[in-house]
């Protein structure tokens, strides 16, 4: 299985660009994810059914609202509204034999004019605010629910900075996948023999996703988190890390093995030695 991230050094320090430089950083990924896109390289899935496969291997849901610490709860409102529009455009595609999932390709730019409007946008270890904010959500979705299926993922990324600390965290931290048009992509392929097709609904207060196929699932998988650590920097910060690791079992609960997903590293953006009462206060 492949497993393509954005791993860096487990020193790290921030970096400083100028704002030509990050202009042109983006133009030049930009016009190279397109060139990719256009290439024939990779043969990508974009049918969608409204008839769904029999068979659910794995589902999970987040809430819609969360409060967070300076951050207008009309932007977490907003996310709503992106996030359905970005689900018109995932619900119900099936990705073949052979066939690669590509996020960004299938939801497209999002612009005001397919009616995206400003949600919440991580940026260089705050947050900001952005034409279709808030579909990171949507991405870390489909990777955690992925990698609890035998679909592989080619490219994933995660965020460089750890914004804001846990509060009621129910995943390893760097379980989840940030994404940035077009380049910053989430995509994931079907080595497998059969269908997979995606599910997934903002519905009321969650969202909600399911990975479906047309066989019934042989194996169940399950995340682990391994060496999870603070550091304390030499330039004055903290750093985060750890690693993930899945295990496959028989549907009967029987170990078959363990294999290396990733590795997170993460500049923090807050005091790791918060107690947790306070912790909790800074998400509110």
């Amino acid at each position: 299985m492949i497993w393509k991230n954005n791993t860096q050094n487990s020193s790290l320090k921030p970096i400083k660009r100028s704002k030509f430089r990050l202009i042109i950083g983006k133009v030049y990924y930009t016009l190279s994810r397109y060139m990719f896109w256009l290439s024939g390289r990779v043969k990508f899935a974009h049918k969608q059914s409204n008839q769904y496969l029999e068979y659910v291997n794995f589902s999970h849901k987040t809430p819609l609202l969360r409060q967070l610490k300076d951050v207008d709860m009309q932007y977490q409102h907003n996310k709503i509204i992106n996030l359905k529009l970005a689900v018109n455009k995932l619900d119900g595609v099936v990705i073949k034999p052979g066939e690669t999932f590509s996020y960004w390709k299938l939801i497209g730019r999002p612009s005001v004019k397919k009616g995206y409007v400003p949600g919440m946008v991580l940026y260089c270890g705050t947050y900001t605010m952005g034409t279709g904010g808030g579909l990171c959500q949507l991405s870390n979705l489909i990777y955690w629910m992925t990698l609890h299926t035998p679909l592989t993922v080619v490219e994933r990324y995660r965020h460089s900075f750890d914004v804001f600390p846990d509060s009621n965290r129910t995943q390893p931290f760097g379980s989840g996948a940030t994404c940035v048009f077009p380049y910053r992509d989430l995509m994931i392929k079907n080595d497998t023999n059969e269908d997979f097709q995606l599910k997934v609904k903002a519905g009321h207060s969650y969202l909600e996703g399911s990975w479906l196929s047309n066989s019934k699932p042989i194996y169940r998988y399950e995340i682990i988190e391994k060496n999870h650590q603070f550091k304390s920097e030499y330039w004055g910060g903290f750093s985060r890390h750890n690693e993930l690791y899945r295990r496959r079992y028989t549907i009967e609960g029987v170990l078959i093995d363990e294999e290396y997903i990733t590795e997170n590293h993460a500049l923090m953006m807050y005091s790791p030695f918060l107690d947790s009462s306070l912790s909790d206060k800074l998400k509110k």
